[in-house]
């Protein structure tokens, strides 16, 4: 992937990893726009970001994502890459009959469906694009799940899978399909706490990892930070089950 001179989306780009990220890319001098389902949230970040360009998108929304995507290639013919950020995380108790099932069925919209229909609206112009990428956003919890969250890392399982998929089949003429990889990362996605939770990957050693990686490996297929590594890789260390016993036991 090159690292300047793209046209770059970026789902989720008003806050978080997703915001970080668009930063990063748009002081290297891309032409980035964010997506967020509020408009309010997205004027704050392009007003900080001089140049930077919001559209309003709810991923959960099948028929906007065609709307939203049939406008942006009217607006933007150069886009080339896209980063499928957004996403959401919420803690699941089974037991709870449909309030349980609705939050399940909304992860799986959101982390799951979403990037796949995007990734089908977007592929017929990124096809045509030289330097084109496809990004995909996963998480250490792919490789090793969460007890709290289990929609949550069978969508980001399923995401790192159909990743593999994809680049496979577009390794000859398509899009570059690139996986991003975040250990437990200090962002709101679960609420104030995690942003400053000392446990947790400060954000901004977070993004500048990623970017060095980026950049230094332009071939890449996984972007995984040292911090991730142990996570990512428990079940060819033989680590999985201390792995998976220490990530519960704390997340109780």
């Amino acid at each position: 992937m090159k690292m300047n001179g793209n046209t770059i989306l970026i789902t989720g780009g008003n806050s978080g990893i997703g915001r970080a990220l668009a930063e990063a890319f748009h002081a290297l001098g891309n032409q980035v726009i964010i997506t967020g389902r509020r408009q309010a949230t997205l004027d704050a970040v392009t007003a900080a970001n001089p140049g930077m360009k919001g559209m309003v998108l709810d991923l959960a929304d099948a028929d906007a994502i065609k709307t939203f995507s049939a406008d942006l290639a009217a607006a933007y013919p150069s886009l080339n890459a896209v980063i499928n950020n957004a996403g959401i995380m919420v803690p699941e108790h089974i037991g709870a009959g449909s309030d349980y099932l609705s939050t399940a069925e909304e992860t799986i919209t959101a982390n799951l469906l979403g990037p796949i229909r995007l990734i089908a609206a977007l592929l017929p112009q990124l096809s045509t694009q030289e330097d084109a990428a496809i990004l995909t956003v996963s998480s250490g919890l792919a490789f090793v799940p969460m007890a709290l969250t289990p929609t949550y890392s069978a969508t980001k399982a399923a995401i790192h899978s159909y990743s593999m998929a994809i680049r496979e089949q577009l390794k000859d003429a398509g899009p570059q399909v690139i996986e991003i990889v975040p250990p437990y990362v200090q962002t709101s996605l679960m609420g104030e706490r995690q942003a400053s939770d000392p446990n947790a990957m400060p954000l901004a050693d977070f993004i500048s990892e990623v970017m060095d990686i980026l950049t230094l490996q332009p071939g890449v297929k996984e972007v995984v930070v040292e911090r991730c590594k142990p996570l990512r890789h428990a079940v060819e260390n033989g680590n999985f089950d201390a792995m998976f016993n220490g990530i519960n036991s704390m997340s109780h």
